[in-house]
């Protein structure tokens, strides 16, 4: 009785000891395989990794403070790049003691290593005007912002009003900090009758 136990406790420690050495041996090999093709172990990296619908978020500033509000419809995160497509995108600046400026557009892509949003279709930019500040709209149909530096730019065709007057060019370079717009190529002015300033 003594040896038939004996006997099956080997081998039931033989079947644990050969279990556990495929378990591991299986873990290194797909390890390995992971580390030579991380397309393999990680899914397609090129498929979404989440989809978030009706979302928002704030950026905040090196001291704590909100530097611009970013709404959407629907944001698809790609891990290949590190980029999101935004549907319905409008971001919001918060600079202290400034009025707003808001853009909208029909698509974003949001290249989050750079920190750099590409908008596309029917791209809207709005700003108020201030005691300190004419009223301001931009119209184009694709702007790449830079929100860390607070500059815009675009190779399409733009039509902007500020207060009165009405611009229109191709291309075009805006730092929100300075207040300076810079039009590339040759474009129009429409300055109203002194009357109508």
């Amino acid at each position: 009785m003594q040896k038939s136990r004996t006997a099956h406790r080997w081998r039931l420690l033989f079947t644990l000891t050969v279990g556990i050495f495929i378990a591991l041996g299986s873990f290194w090999l797909l390890e390995v395989v992971q580390r030579e093709d991380p397309k393999l172990g990680g899914g397609d990296l090129s498929e979404p990794d989440y989809i978030v619908e009706k979302f928002s978020f704030v950026r905040m500033t090196t001291e704590g403070k909100p530097h611009y509000l970013f709404y959407g419809a629907k944001l698809t995160h790609h891990p290949e790049g590190d980029v999101s497509l935004v549907e319905r995108p409008m971001m919001q600046n918060m600079t202290p003691g400034e009025q707003p400026m808001m853009i909208n557009s029909l698509t974003a892509t949001i290249r989050h290593q750079e920190n750099v949003v590409d908008l596309l279709g029917r791209v809207d930019v709005l700003r108020p005007a201030s005691p300190t500040a004419q009223y301001l709209r931009l119209k184009t149909e694709a702007l790449t912002v830079l929100p860390d530096e607070d500059r815009m730019r675009s190779n399409q065709k733009v039509v902007m009003t500020l207060g009165q007057t009405t611009v229109a060019g191709m291309g075009m370079e805006a730092n929100n900090a300075t207040r300076q717009i810079q039009f590339k190529g040759r474009g129009q002015i429409v300055v109203p009758p002194n009357a109508a300033r």
